[in-house]
């Protein structure tokens, strides 16, 4: 699915995985099957850390559009009722970027859920 929106060409996918939505959205550039697939992958496994997710927005971009080398950028917000979780993450690739950011979301939601539990 395609939207215009200030210019630019943005993708997204929007899936929904047992009660979470998962929507993939891709900024200034077309992603490649392969890096959709993994980062739709990974983030199915996030139930397994947290089982009140109701929605999951991972955004690629591309970051200094006006430089030759090209940033990428991976934000992934985590909905959860009274309680989300952020995390940005910068590198020269998306897959660089994406698992330090899954990483971080993961030990976030782990922390989240040990103050549920005490």
């Amino acid at each position: 699915m395609a939207c215009y929106a200030d210019q630019f060409l943005i993708f997204f996918t929007i899936l929904k995985i047992n009660s979470m939505n998962i929507n993939i959205q891709t900024v200034h550039f077309d992603a490649d099957e392969k890096l959709l697939d993994l980062v739709q992958k990974k983030v199915e496994k996030l139930a397994t850390f947290h089982d009140r997710i109701t929605r999951v927005e991972v955004f690629l971009k591309l970051d200094n559009l006006v430089h030759a080398i090209k940033d990428k950028v991976v934000e992934i917000k985590v909905h959860i009722p009274k309680q989300d979780c952020f995390v940005k993450s910068t590198s020269k690739s998306f897959e660089s970027s994406f698992e330090h950011a899954f990483d971080s979301v993961i030990n976030q939601l782990k922390k989240k859920k040990e103050k549920l539990a005490a």
